[in-house]
Formats: structure tokens, C-alpha cells, sequence
């Protein structure tokens, strides 16, 4: 269930992630008379949310339900809807690439203009927001079937945007595709100094949510929570 345990993981919510855009002046002297105004600043860093410590997310992984994969009968991304307006204008993707990246500038619409962003899945450095994908860390299909076919539909809207736990990443959109809805049993990122992390937020998430794992899953992480040892 994610009752008791969304709650208490939820104390720092998502509106202490409110992006303040404010417009840059242009002097009057340099600007010509039909051009647009400057509205790209630099927001303030913010880090990304980190999960449990190693010892935790074995605790919570030996708590999930295992069970067989539930059927894709039904499945839609159209029924998680993303990417949602979070502040103004800011949609989740844009938040996310401003959160996840360095020296971001966004133009009014909140668009990722410039920066630099380390894609942690493939330890790839990246200037163009548009070579990144904001990647739901456990996948919508596979959130389906663990058990979010039986979700409402607010609550989908909430996992597919959730700012608060290790769900969202951006990463390369090379790493992202090849990754596709596959478990940790099917994938895992190419950088293997990232599987530590990967799978406490694969675990947390899941826990967090309440959903099922696979015995095949359930191993491969065990297996990477491991290299939070080495």
C-alpha cells in the first residue's frame, strides 16, 4: 500500500522543489527596438532525491509481494498522464532537467536552453537538453504489471510525476530506449558504479508504492545492492 508509507517518506513535498524563473533585464542601450526581451536565468541546483541506504532497501525488498507479472491487457501511457504542469509553466520534464543538471539556463517557458547534464546511467556528459529523456526509473509498463493496472487514475498521474522519491532521472536518451520497460533482471545501466543506487531507488520505489516484484528481480537486485558493499 502506499498509505503509511508514502506519508512518511513525503515530508519534504514537491512544492520545496518551486522553480523561481526570474526574467534577466536587457539593457535599454543594447537592445534593438523589435527584439525579444532576455527571460534566461540559471535556477538554483537542487539535488536529486536520494534513496534509503543499502541495508534499508534490503529490508524493503524482502517485503515485497512476489508474484507472477500481470497481464499488459489495458496498458496505455495515456493512463499515467505526464509530463503535468508542476510550477507556472514548468512541466515535470523541465524541472527534472533543471534539477538533474549543472548550470541550467531556462527561457520563460521553463525550456532547458543550456547546461550540462551527466547522464548516471552511462556516465555521458551532455550540452543539448534535447539528447536527454527524463526516465521513470521503474518503468510505467512495469509498474502495470506489478500492480498499477489495478491503480486509480491519480494515483498513476502521482507515480509518473513524482518529484519527491528517486523515480524520475535524466538520462541519455541512447541509455533510456535501450532500457525500455525491462526490470533489473532484463537491464541494468551500462555504468556499473551506478547500480548501487539504481537498484535502492528500484527497490524503494516499488516499496513506496506497493508494488510486486519477480523472483528473477527480486535476485538481480539483491545482487546489485551487493556492489553497495564492494
Amino acid at each position: 500500500m502506499i498509505t503509511s508509507a508514502w506519508w512518511r517518506r513525503s515530508a519534504t513535498t514537491v512544492a520545496a522543489l518551486a522553480i523561481a524563473l526570474i526574467p534577466a533585464a536587457v539593457p535599454a542601450a543594447a537592445a534593438a527596438p523589435t527584439a525579444a526581451p532576455s527571460t534566461a536565468l540559471a535556477s538554483p541546483h537542487r539535488a536529486m532525491p536520494e534513496p534509503p541506504p543499502a541495508e534499508q532497501a534490503r529490508t524493503e525488498l524482502n517485503q515485497l509481494t512476489v508474484e507472477a507479472p500481470h497481464s499488459m491487457d489495458g496498458y496505455s501511457r495515456q493512463k499515467f498522464p505526464h509530463w503535468i504542469t508542476q510550477y507556472g509553466t514548468c512541466d515535470t520534464r523541465e524541472v527534472v532537467l533543471q534539477r538533474d543538471g549543472q548550470n541550467v539556463v531556462q527561457d520563460a517557458q521553463c525550456r532547458a536552453v543550456a547546461g550540462t547534464w551527466l547522464s548516471l546511467y552511462d556516465n555521458k556528459t551532455f550540452t543539448d537538453a534535447k539528447a536527454l529523456d527524463i526516465d521513470h526509473l521503474v518503468p510505467l509498463a512495469a509498474s502495470w504489471r506489478a500492480g498499477a493496472d489495478t491503480w486509480t487514475t491519480d494515483k498513476r498521474r502521482a507515480f509518473a510525476n513524482d518529484l519527491t522519491h528517486s523515480q524520475l532521472i535524466a538520462v541519455s536518451a541512447a541509455s533510456n530506449r535501450a532500457k525500455g520497460d525491462k526490470g533489473p533482471d532484463a537491464w541494468r545501466p551500462p555504468s556499473i558504479a551506478y547500480w548501487c543506487t539504481y537498484s535502492r531507488a528500484w527497490t524503494d520505489i516499488k516499496y513506496i508504492y506497493g508494488l510486486s516484484t519477480t523472483d528473477t528481480e527480486k535476485q538481480a537486485l539483491s545482487d546489485m545492492l551487493d556492489t553497495c558493499d564492494q
